[in-house]
């Protein structure tokens, strides 16, 4: 794409910003009445679906949030309010502080309805993809064995409120895999979510593998975490090693592969996997600027689908870097942002 090149060899512009509404000096948005940021002009950025989003989970206890409650903001894992980087790969600029209240929040708040979690709602999140454009958000829950239950969450949410979509939840080791694949795919799951690091689960497992092919026999795609991102512990970064995953994309050519993070932080490698399978997507959330950039100049432009992984980072952070890469590119912006994934949730 000579746009892309252009694009790539143009001089470089800082786009450091001291906070989220920050970004209102870039021309897509603006701060609104409520003090929010907001897309400028949504006839400019069009319709959007958000491939990678989360609400609040739960471990061990029932939930104990309400999913359904509003609360003046949202406590965003990367807080809107402090400075970020669009040039780094995102969770870069989380400092000490951050890690350490993020880590917090996922493991001993999870068992209260407390924290940062509490935040991380149904009408919390619709405001802000109001704010952006935003028409629909995929949920991916993250359930082990016998003690969650997100998934249930998931399909809830996306029953109860027309901007959700639901993906499900079935780790590899449960007991009676098919049967939970079976609920979750009639209770209106569009694909499962598999997270190798969280779940310690190697992606060519055994198991795995069966549970990729009783997913692509009931047309429900496989959303993986895809990459070592940095801030995991070593085991989860040996799991997400890309090299892991193109045996099991490469076995079952009928399921639909979603690469979350597009390799994270191995990107060119998950780039080769999807130009070579026309069963793999990139999904870019948390890509840096360059790296978006570089999709859009090298990776299928049909297999590429927007993502933000809220509530860990506003929406707008991934959105701007897919304006800023796609400037003078209408088309490759409308597929990136909402027309892929449209075909791959079957909502063309």
């Amino acid at each position: 794409m000579s746009e892309a090149r252009e694009a790539r060899d143009a001089p470089r512009v800082s786009h450091r910003y001291t906070s989220v509404n920050d970004m209102a000096r870039l021309p897509y948005f603006v701060v609104n009445d409520e003090g929010r940021l907001a897309v400028k002009d949504k006839s400019v950025v069009g319709s959007i679906i958000d491939m990678h989003t989360h609400l609040a989970l739960a471990y061990i206890r029932p939930m104990q949030v309400d999913l359904y409650a509003e609360t003046a903001s949202v406590q965003h894992y990367l807080p809107s309010c402090c400075p970020f980087d669009l040039d780094v790969y995102v969770n870069k600029n989380f400092t000490p502080e951050h890690l350490a209240a993020l880590k917090k929040d996922l493991t001993l708040m999870s068992l209260t309805g407390r924290g940062m979690r509490a935040t991380h709602t149904v009408p919390n999140m619709v405001r802000e993809m109001n704010d952006l454009g935003v028409v629909h958000s995929v949920i991916l829950p993250i359930d082990f064995p016998l003690i969650s239950h997100n998934a249930r969450h998931a399909i809830e949410a996306a029953r109860r409120d027309e901007h959700m979509v639901a993906y499900g939840s079935v780790h590899p080791y449960s007991m009676n895999v098919r049967d939970k694949l079976d609920e979750q795919a009639h209770g209106g799951a569009l694909g499962i979510k598999v997270h190798p690091n969280i779940q310690s689960v190697h992606p060519d497992d055994r198991r795995a593998r069966k549970l990729y092919q009783l997913a692509g026999e009931r047309n429900l795609a496989i959303f993986w975490h895809c990459g070592p991102v940095g801030i995991e512990p070593r085991l989860g970064r040996f799991l997400t090693q890309v090299r892991h995953y193109e045996a099991p994309i490469a076995a079952y050519p009928k399921t639909t592969f979603v690469l979350g993070h597009s390799g994270a932080l191995q990107l060119e490698l998950a780039i080769d996997l999807c130009n070579k399978y026309p069963n793999a997507y990139l999904e870019l959330s948390s890509q840096s600027l360059a790296g978006v950039r570089r999709l859009v100049e090298k990776a299928n432009p049909d297999r590429i689908v927007f993502g933000s992984d809220w509530p860990w980072y506003h929406q707008a952070i991934p959105l701007a870097k897919v304006l800023l890469a796609t400037e003078g590119m209408p088309e490759l912006r409308s597929k990136i942002l909402y027309r892929n994934a449209a075909r791959l949730l079957g909502r063309d």
